[in-house]
């Protein structure tokens, strides 16, 4: 018997810098199910490198995203997404319509490179917007592991 091959269901996390919550719930979301049948991306419309207070944020969590890099929207535009995921304001205002989307959600979290105060209360924007993200990733699941599935038993979603 000869297997289709599946195509990944594929998700797109969008922010303005691409440096703090999209990096965070894309890395959040791949932990959460972490099989080849799904992609998670992210970018932004004005990309800016990864925060250092990001990195710090979800190494507490052990997860290591210092490797990840900020990227740009453009090369996204032309490609099919399951979900594209607007994080803030800017990215909802410019965000495209994507070939393919079948879905397209916003989560409106604040920037937490725009706390401000001393160092620690700034880390602790960092850990509310990952913690939120975590949280609205947890009630995504369920759709998207049925989503998975019915691809995998070859249904059309």
């Amino acid at each position: 018997m000869i297997e289709k091959e599946v195509q990944p269901l594929r998700v797109l996390f969008l922010c303005t810098g691409n440096s703090c919550r999209s990096q965070m719930a894309e890395a959040l979301l791949r932990r959460a199910v972490p099989t080849p049948a799904l992609e998670v991306a992210s970018a932004g419309t004005h990309p800016k490198p990864v925060h250092p207070n990001a990195i710090l944020a979800m190494r507490e969590i052990d997860v290591d995203i210092s490797a990840q890099r900020s990227k740009s929207l453009q090369p996204f535009l032309k490609q099919d997404f399951d979900y594209a995921i607007t994080l803030c304001e800017d990215a909802e205002r410019r965000c495209p319509s994507f070939p393919g989307t079948a879905r397209r959600l916003h989560w409106p979290i604040p920037d937490p490179a725009a706390a401000e105060g001393a160092e620690a209360e700034r880390l602790e924007a960092f850990r509310s917007a990952r913690n939120k993200l975590s949280a609205r990733i947890e009630g995504l699941l369920p759709e998207i592991l049925e989503r998975l599935l019915e691809r995998m038993r070859g249904e059309q979603s």
